[in-house]
């Protein structure tokens, strides 16, 4: 059912000329439909926060419940933001103060830029544990996303992500591991997600802190989990939001960087995502570039239009499928006043009756 645009948001407008469904507020307010509010805190960089924003709106938007979702974006002011980044925020986001006072149904947490290993220096460290504490009282269901996974497994857990000597970067294969749980339901045994991340939390940690595994791979480690009740926290280290042009810019970007000196060796290309024409066209990109860098010119146009109509999307499909379940179960067990998280009933340690 339809996604709520509840304020003047882009992204909004962005959806509906790509097909997803998009009730104004008038609308859905004449409607007997219940509602839903899921908040999302988004702490991604300036550059990617617009864009991160329409993956998980695209998600929730696609989610079969019968009910309308008001999605509140929101983030954390310790956070560094540019001028423009500021002013969007400042007119399109909800403060968490208020966040907090009206209360959610569920609550997204993106990942974000960090300058170190050690995410407890980073600015947004307490502020990130406040709002997750918060939500673990307040609100049925959290979902954390990548960073956010390796922050809940620091800070609540005691298990600190590994450095990885190469970038866990591509598309990978999953497997189902706990075919059991009702939030893998429908969901193909096999199936593939987008990791882009240079640190690993390891299912050997994942079990040390008591949480289930749902899906991992061979390659990229675990992807899908749950705190030990089977529902109050959702884990992704992958990115099923991404679109399929998502690695692609940041190969871009990264290729880029190199081209101006600021990293100090060629990217590798994304593991299982550039096909063997797209792998030839940027081969050649790659000579030209590095001729641009030893001559001191201009650096040469990405060809970004000759690669992006080839790539292929073999995950979205099953992220949106795991959205929607989650939605599902979260729309069965989350009281009608947000206020209350949970029915009378419904045990909070084990809200699935797993």
């Amino acid at each position: 059912m339809p996604l709520v645009a509840h304020n003047e948001l882009p992204t909004f407008s962005r959806l509906k000329q790509e097909g997803v469904t998009v009730l104004s507020a008038e609308r859905a307010l004449n409607q007997e439909i219940r509602e839903l509010h899921i908040g999302l805190l988004n702490m991604m960089p300036d550059a990617a926060l617009a864009a991160t924003e329409r993956q998980f709106f695209r998600l929730v938007g696609e989610a079969n419940p019968i009910a309308q979702f008001w999605v509140h974006p929101f983030t954390l002011p310790e956070l560094p933001r540019g001028a423009d980044a500021q002013a969007y925020i400042e007119r399109y986001y909800e403060p968490l103060d208020r966040i907090m006072a009206d209360g959610l149904d569920a609550l997204i947490i993106t990942g974000a830029n960090v300058t170190g290993h050690d995410l407890s220096k980073e600015a947004f460290w307490e502020p990130l544990i406040k709002v997750i504490d918060w939500a673990w009282d307040n609100v049925t269901t959290t979902l954390c996303s990548c960073l956010t996974t390796h922050a809940v497994l620091q800070f609540r857990h005691g298990q600190v992500r590994v450095p990885q000597p190469d970038k866990v970067w591509g598309v990978f294969e999953h497997r189902v591991v706990d075919k059991a749980h009702p939030l893998v339901s429908d969901v193909n045994t096999r199936f593939d997600v987008p990791h882009s991340r240079w640190n690993d939390v390891s299912r050997a940690q994942f079990d040390a802190a008591g949480l289930r595994v749902l899906a991992e791979s061979d390659a990229a480690g675990v992807h899908l989990a749950t705190s030990a009740d089977g529902f109050r926290q959702v884990f992704f280290q992958g990115h099923p939001e991404y679109d399929t042009i998502s690695l692609l810019k940041e190969y871009k970007r990264d290729l880029l960087l190199y081209g101006k000196g600021v990293l100090k060796r060629l990217p590798p290309f994304p593991e299982n995502y550039f096909g063997a024409r797209e792998q030839a066209i940027l081969n050649e990109y790659r000579v030209r570039l590095e001729a641009a860098v030893a001559r001191g010119e201009p650096l040469p146009e990405f060809p970004e239009s000759r690669v992006s109509d080839r790539l292929d999307n073999t995950w979205h499909d099953t992220g949106e499928a795991i959205v929607a379940n989650w939605i599902g179960l979260m729309y069965q067990v989350t009281h009608r006043a947000r206020k209350l998280p949970f029915m009378d009933g419904i045990d909070p340690n084990n809200p699935l009756g797993l």
